[in-house]
C-alpha cells in the first residue's frame, strides 16, 4: 500500500483501527465516535478518509463520477495494485462499462423474474420451517441461514447440487478481501484453490441449467451485449454477493428477535410485517457494513478538502444508526419507516440482487411468524468476523411452536 496521505488542516482524525477484532466484534461504540469527530475523518492507521454519518454516506454513494468505484471497493487501490481476480463487472466498474452490464443484470432479476421465484422460495420455506420447529431447537445459522439462501438462490441460478459449499468460503474471500491483508484475509484464503476451482467451472455457460437465471445472463452473450467471457464474469459476480450476504442477513434477523421478544410478538401478530421487519434488520444489524470509493478529483465535504486520488470508506452501518437520519437509531423497532436504510447501498451501485434478497428474508420470516410463538436464544452466540461482513457463525436457538 502507498505511504499514508496527510489529512487536510482542520479535518478531524482517528486511531481507530476498523479492521481490528474489537471493532468487527462491537463496532457501533466506534461508529459513534466516527460519526461525533466529524462529517469526514482521517483514519491515521490506513491514511484513508471516512464517512460515517448518514447524509455523507448516501451523497458519496450517489456521486459515482467523484467517488469512483472502478479503482476497487475495498482498501486496494486497482490502479496501483493488482487485484486478486479479475474485477466485477457491476461493483468494481464506472460508466459506460458499469451501464452495459448492469442493464443485462436488472433485465435477469426483473420485477416478473423476481415473482416467478416467489412460489419456489415459499416451498421450500415452509418445508425448512416446519422441520425446525418440530426439532424444537436448532442452531439459526447452520440449520437455517447458511441452508436456505445456497438452496433457493443455487436452484434459481441453475448451480447444480454438488458443491454448492463452496458458495459461502468464497464469498468470505471476498469480503474480507475489501479489507487489509491482516489475519482474517490469510485465514479466508488459506484454502482457496479448490474454491476458486469450483466458482470458475460454475461460470460457464454448459455448468448451469438451461432455465434458470444464470443462463439468461448468458443470452446476452447471444445478442451480442456481452462477450462470453463478460457473461461469465457476471455470473461469478452473481455468485459472490448472492449467498454470504443473505446468509448474515438472515442470521442477523434471528438474533436480533431472539434479543427484542417484543418485536417478534409484533411479527408473530402479524405476519404481514416481515417485509419491513427484514428492512429494519437491514438497518440496525447491517450485514454490509462498509465500502471503499476513491476520489476521482480534488473535492470538498462539508468542509474538508479529499484529494484526488484519495481512498474513502464509507461506513454503512454506522449511517444506518445516525441519530441525524433516525429517530431512537439504537431501538429495534419493525413499525419503523424504514426508507433510506443503506443496507443495500444506493445510487448505481446499490445491489442489483437487492430484491432477491428481499424476497427470501421476507419469506423466511413470514413462515417462521406463521409457525413460532417464541423464539429465545439456547445457548452463547459466535461472531463470524470478517473485514466487510457483519454476521454470526453459531446461535443457537430454541422455538415454541404456535
Amino acid at each position: 500500500m502507498s505511504a499514508p496521505a496527510l489529512p487536510h488542516p482542520g479535518c478531524p482524525t482517528s486511531a481507530v483501527d476498523p479492521f481490528s477484532r474489537a471493532f468487527l466484534l462491537d463496532p457501533y461504540p466506534f461508529h459513534q465516535e466516527l460519526r461525533e469527530a466529524g462529517p469526514v475523518v482521517h483514519i491515521d492507521a490506513y491514511g484513508l478518509w471516512a464517512m460515517a454519518r448518514h447524509a455523507e454516506v448516501a451523497a458519496s454513494l450517489n456521486d459515482w463520477q467523484t467517488f469512483c468505484s472502478s479503482a476497487g471497493v475495498g482498501l486496494s487501490d486497482f490502479r496501483k495494485e493488482t487485484p486478486w481476480r479479475p474485477p466485477s463487472l457491476v461493483l468494481e466498474a464506472d460508466p459506460p462499462l458499469h451501464t452495459r452490464t448492469r442493464t443485462v443484470l436488472a433485465r435477469v432479476l426483473s420485477p416478473n423474474a423476481i415473482r416467478e421465484l416467489r412460489a419456489g422460495f415459499e416451498r421450500e420455506a415452509e418445508c425448512l420451517v416446519d422441520r425446525l420447529v418440530a426439532a424444537g431447537q436448532f442452531d439459526g445459522i447452520k440449520d437455517l441461514a447458511e441452508v436456505y439462501p445456497p438452496k433457493v438462490f443455487g436452484d434459481a441460478v441453475g448451480l447444480p447440487a454438488e458443491g454448492r459449499e463452496n458458495l459461502l468460503p468464497y464469498g468470505g474471500m471476498a469480503f474480507n478481501a475489501f479489507g487489509p491483508r491482516n489475519e482474517l484475509f490469510e485465514t479466508a484464503f488459506a484454502n482457496a484453490a479448490p474454491v476458486i476451482g469450483w466458482i470458475t467451472a460454475m461460470c460457464r455457460r454448459d455448468a448451469v441449467a438451461a432455465d434458470g437465471l444464470g443462463a439468461r445472463i448468458f443470452q446476452a452473450a447471444d445478442s451480442g451485449e456481452l462477450s462470453e467471457e463478460e457473461a461469465g464474469l457476471l455470473l461469478r459476480s452473481f455468485l459472490t454477493a448472492g449467498v454470504d450476504t443473505t446468509v448474515n442477513a438472515l442470521g442477523n434477523a434471528l438474533f436480533c428477535f431472539a434479543e427484542h421478544p417484543d418485536q417478534w410478538a409484533l411479527l408473530q401478530a402479524n405476519p404481514a410485517l416481515a417485509r419491513n421487519a427484514f428492512e429494519e434488520v437491514l438497518r440496525f444489524e447491517a450485514a454490509v457494513q462498509t465500502f471503499f470509493r476513491t476520489t476521482t478529483r480534488q473535492v470538498e465535504v462539508s468542509g474538508t478538502t479529499i484529494p484526488e486520488g484519495a481512498k474513502v470508506l464509507l461506513f454503512l452501518g454506522a449511517a444506518n444508526r445516525d441519530p441525524r437520519a433516525w429517530q431512537r437509531p439504537d431501538n429495534f423497532d419493525i413499525n419503523r419507516r424504514v426508507v433510506g436504510q443503506m443496507g443495500f447501498g444506493t445510487g448505481i451501485h446499490g445491489c442489483v440482487g437487492q430484491m432477491v434478497a428481499r424476497l427470501e428474508g421476507e419469506i423466511i420470516l413470514a413462515s417462521l411468524a406463521r409457525k413460532v410463538r417464541r423464539i429465545e436464544r439456547n445457548g452463547p452466540l459466535q461472531r463470524r468476523l470478517n473485514n466487510t461482513l457483519r454476521g454470526l457463525d453459531a446461535l443457537p436457538l430454541r422455538v415454541t411452536p404456535v
